[in-house]
């Protein structure tokens, strides 16, 4: 990625603290830090393949900003999501005692953020550079207006700014629910579990003792333990490419991102079946839902013994697998 942050520093636009903390919001893991002292930065990440990423380079990463942190200056590089841009700006803007640095691609809307701030404020000039712009505003400045507040989502769940599906519940996992069967297994894992749709459908089902959320995204996670109150779901914050379970489980339900940004990236997909079917127990089964044009059913072949297509539309898809190969 662009090295924005790199030349705000050497052209004075941004400057670093002698002493005291640095933010560093959502980077992701391409991005350029050098510019930076480490031991002075901590990194607020919720996504936990690029949180744990930086926390092997060195950096202090957490989740969140925690209750009553503050900082001498705040990086800020802004996520594809409007409103979440908006709500971070705010945050870094309200715990920041000194410059905030704006990062962010033209396909981002960096444009547009930096037309609404200069209504408010009096940014630096701007650093373009490979399609998109760095530029900086003090901290102190009030955007407590672009703070976003969870927000209801068919009564009864609440999602945030910047997760999967936050305006309302997801067509396709709404699809997966309604073709579940009556009967899912003892222990079952949601990967990918988002803010806790499908997790609560799956617990309706009878005789699910045990229920594992895996969700990447910390936000998402967040809300999925308000929607999600039985004392028989265990959440975890975790890649779900990876995700290991203490024992083998009787189902895996899942409907997975394939996008890595703009570009569609059925690898993800993939990845999630391999690790579904490590996962499974000898008779294990996997329900998932995926849009019609991904290419699935070669990968969930490679994986599993049974593989059919059980129900869909002209979008989706609903497959099921049954009997992983592990081991065969």
């Amino acid at each position: 990625m662009s090295q924005r942050l790199s030349l705000a520093v050497q052209s004075g636009d941004f400057a670093i603290p002698e002493t005291g903390r640095i933010a560093v919001f959502f980077p992701r893991e391409g991005h350029d830090l050098s510019a930076l002292p480490l031991g002075q930065v901590e990194i607020i990440q919720p996504m936990k393949p690029d949180h744990d990423v930086w926390a092997a380079r060195g950096y202090s990463c957490v989740p969140e900003a925690g209750t009553g942190a503050r900082f001498e200056a705040s990086v800020v590089f802004i996520p594809r999501a409007k409103r979440l841009a908006r709500h971070l700006l705010a945050q870094a803007v309200a715990i920041t005692d000194g410059p905030v640095l704006v990062d962010g691609a033209k396909t981002d809307g960096i444009d547009s953020l930096l037309k609404e701030l200069k209504a408010r404020t009096v940014p630096t000039a701007a650093v373009s550079k490979a399609h998109g712009k760095a530029f900086c505003i003090d901290g102190g400045l009030d955007l407590s207006d672009w703070l976003a507040e969870p927000q209801s989502v068919a009564a009864e769940f609440v999602t945030a700014p910047g997760v999967f599906s936050a305006d309302g519940i997801d067509p396709a996992s709404e699809q997966l629910a309604a073709s579940l069967p009556a009967k899912l297994g003892s222990t079952v894992a949601d990967l990918g579990a988002g803010w806790g749709y499908l997790s609560a459908q799956i617990l309706t089902r009878a005789g699910v003792s045990e229920l594992h959320l895996v969700e990447a995204d910390h936000d998402a996670l967040t809300c999925a333990q308000r929607n999600v109150g039985d004392p028989r779901a265990e959440f975890h914050w975790a890649d779900a490419r990876s995700w290991g379970s203490k024992a083998s489980l009787d189902t895996v339900v899942m409907n997975p991102p394939f996008h890595s940004g703009r570009a569609a990236e059925p690898a993800l997909g993939q990845a999630f079946i391999a690790n579904a079917a490590r996962l499974l127990k000898p008779s294990g089964q996997l329900w998932m839902v995926a849009n019609r044009h991904l290419p699935y059913e070669t990968s969930l072949a490679e994986a599993f013994v049974a593989v059919e297509e059980a129900g869909g539309d002209n979008r989706f898809k609903i497959l099921h697998a049954s009997r992983p190969r592990r081991g065969r």
